[in-house]
């Protein structure tokens, strides 16, 4: 394998990283200064300079987590810890006639995990197909998306929706210094999947964020991962209970406490959470600070919100994934009538009819993934196509294989078309059993889309915007095509539907 050096010299001082398979990679950029010792739950800052060169070949730290979800192989883990405002840059080799379109990926994993490490956000596919791709770490559960601002003293200052901030940092990072990598800074996509696409439509409503990416991709946003100040005050101080503080001594022992223990307690609150009411969950931004004035939704419908194009879905078997893995989406009856037991009972009704065959297990599968995704999708895009472009699609592709495990188009599995990993070795088992050619047609196709976005703000001619009453759809597939208003009844059960109490 032909491997040499190559380097970058930006504002901060030169990084070195390394050219493989026709493009060029830089590792663990420091986008901010390590959030550590007292500048633990403040706003990033700006990184500092260096002298010399810093060498860019290796991924260092992933955000603190546990541990088993930070696995890159077999037998090989990335290191955790709180030094991890990093991101990665991947560039095609070939010098580009001119600057070209950047894509920067947010991961996703509950706010609670996840890396840009991960081998399957690898974005070389992407780059070598004609764009600068850049992935991003930021701070991961209760070091950054739980906002304990509220148990903030006088000599303790802690800040409200550090992750944020944390994308924001990385955002103006990217404006500076992306040209040095053949990037174009006025073509910025921002997009991610799971709560990495909450992440990009919430930051749409983050008024910092104005003008740092000029489209957005959304895959699979997760809804109700918004509180106001008050509940998010309200999970704050039950956090601190379960660290075993007081509230008037808490941000002390927050700046002493380990990581270890921070997750710990953050997984408790989780589970607390989970039990008590299904889907109060208390990681995500918390809207009514100066980051994030309204909730990103409402921000949307008054027009407040960035007016940009923006491409948001879902997949067909969202859910699917839930019942095997995370089993925290209602997937079950059981499940399901707790999650709507306060609900007033024509609503209840209202949403039960909309699957029909309802309580049997698909139809409740159905329901759990509109719940946790679909629901927000149709949201998302009603709220921000009135003011803006919006494309809605659904991902409803799945090889034989997936579909033989039965988790056909689950969650996570249009990542395989945008990353292309069906090309890569994995791909070729997923896709062994005659799948072959659709799988490379469909990957083929959601890349070129959002590289059409990517360059010019439109995902292709054939795909219209989503407005009502049309309410266009683009559906991939082995044979794409565009639906109009496929699922009206389940699109209408949930609007008003809220967890919040």
């Amino acid at each position: 394998m032909h491997e040499h050096t190559v380097r970058a010299t930006i504002a901060t001082g030169t990084v070195e990283g390394f050219t493989r398979d026709g493009v060029h990679r830089w590792r663990s950029i420091p986008y901010a200064r390590p959030p550590v010792g007292p500048l633990r739950f403040r706003a990033p800052q700006p990184a500092q300079p260096w002298s010399g060169v810093r060498h860019c070949h290796g991924f260092t730290n992933c955000a603190p987590q546990q541990r088993r979800y930070t696995m890159l192989g077999i037998g090989k883990y990335q290191p955790r810890g709180e030094d991890c405002l990093t991101l990665n840059v991947v560039a095609p080799a070939a010098a580009p006639v001119q600057p070209l379109p950047v894509m920067v990926f947010v991961h996703g994993g509950g706010y609670l995990l996840g890396s840009s490490a991960t081998p399957l956000y690898d974005g070389a596919a992407l780059a070598r197909r004609g764009c600068v791709y850049v992935s991003v770490n930021y701070r991961l559960g209760a070091l950054g998306c739980l906002d304990l601002s509220s148990l903030s003293t006088a000599d303790i200052t802690i800040d409200s929706n550090l992750f944020l901030r944390d994308l924001v940092m990385a955002l103006r990072w990217v404006r500076d210094n992306i040209a040095e990598f053949g990037g174009d800074p006025d073509k910025v996509t921002l997009f991610g999947e799971s709560a990495g696409a909450h992440a990009v439509a919430t930051m749409l409503a983050v008024p910092a964020a104005e003008g740092l990416f000029a489209q957005a991709i959304s895959e699979s946003p997760a809804s109700g991962m918004v509180r106001s100040s008050e509940m998010a005050a309200d999970f704050a101080t039950r956090f601190a209970a379960l660290l075993g503080m007081r509230k008037h001594d808490a941000a002390h022992a927050l700046m002493q406490a380990s990581p270890a223990e921070l997750v710990a307690a953050q997984d408790r609150l989780i589970d607390e959470g989970v039990r008590d009411i299904l889907g109060a969950f208390p990681l995500g931004p918390a809207c009514g600070d100066d980051v994030l004035p309204l909730d990103p939704i409402e921000a949307m419908r008054q027009g407040k919100a960035h007016r940009i194009p923006l491409i948001v879905g879902t997949n067909a078997d969202e859910g699917r994934l839930f019942t095997r893995f995370l089993r925290l989406l209602p997937t079950t009856e059981p499940m399901i009538e707790a999650l709507l037991a306060e609900t007033d009972p024509a609503a209840r009704e209202r949403i039960t009819s909309a699957y029909p065959g309802y309580p049997d297990s698909a139809a409740c599968i159905r329901l759990g993934g509109d719940f946790a995704f679909g629901s927000a999708a149709w949201e998302i895009a009603e709220a921000h196509g009135s003011h803006a472009p919006a494309y809605l699609y659904r991902y409803d592709y799945s090889p034989r294989v997936l579909r033989w495990s039965g988790l056909g188009a689950t969650h996570a599995t249009e990542l395989l078309a945008v990353f292309d990993v069906y090309r890569s070795r994995f791909g070729a088992l997923l896709s062994a059993a005659g799948d072959r050619r659709s799988a490379l047609r469909v990957s083929n196709e959601v890349q070129g889309r959002w590289r059409a976005f990517s360059r010019t703000g439109v995902p292709g001619d054939d795909w219209p915007t989503y407005t009502d009453p049309d309410r266009a759809v683009m559906v991939f597939d082995r044979k794409s095509h565009v639906e109009f208003d496929p699922h009206p009844e389940r699109r209408m059960a949930w609007q008003g539907f809220s967890m919040a109490r």
